[in-house]
């Protein structure tokens, strides 16, 4: 099965081809291995989750942050991240502070092995994503957003909560 789909003319919904189905089909359980095998990876040599490590990798490349900042860069909930950060916090890897005159306000920051963990676990999958992407010609990028904004659309996947 080839990777690669030539369009001819635009066909009817009725038209498509099974074949072409079977390929997309194919190609989301691609994506969706390859993110259950980061995740896997970071399990079993980092003992973090692919979320634990995008706070960590936020926390490195921003400083410290109250909570609802790292939720903001790793786009989860803020009841999200405070699970994370108990996880984190736990492993010896952030800790929370309160250095702000408003006793409310609390800072997360790196330890010292958080911040070597930082520096050397890989990249975020979506990194690697992002790369790729900025090498492609923006014609090909928005026929990509198109693509996916019909899938999410089918899927109804805008009802959903990100997180």
């Amino acid at each position: 099965m080839s990777n690669h789909v030539h369009l001819d003319a635009p066909r009817a919904a009725s038209e498509v081809p099974h074949d072409l189905v079977k390929q997309i089909i194919f190609q989301i359980r691609r994506l969706t291995q390859a993110k259950e095998l980061y995740t896997k990876e970071l399990n079993k040599k980092y003992q973090v989750s692919a979320s634990q490590l995008n706070s960590l990798i936020a926390l490195y490349e921003q400083g410290s942050l109250p909570p609802s900042q790292i939720a903001r860069h790793i786009m989860v909930k803020s009841s999200t991240v405070t699970g994370i950060i108990d996880r984190l916090e736990q492993k010896g890897l952030v800790t929370r502070s309160r250095t702000s005159p408003d006793r409310r306000v609390i800072t997360v920051e790196l330890t010292e092995s958080g911040r070597t963990l930082a520096e050397n676990a890989p990249p975020p999958i979506q990194q690697k994503v992002v790369e790729g992407l900025e090498r492609l010609p923006q014609s090909e990028m928005e026929k990509i957003v198109l693509g996916l904004n019909m899938l999410t659309q089918m899927l109804d996947v805008q009802d959903l909560e990100v997180e």
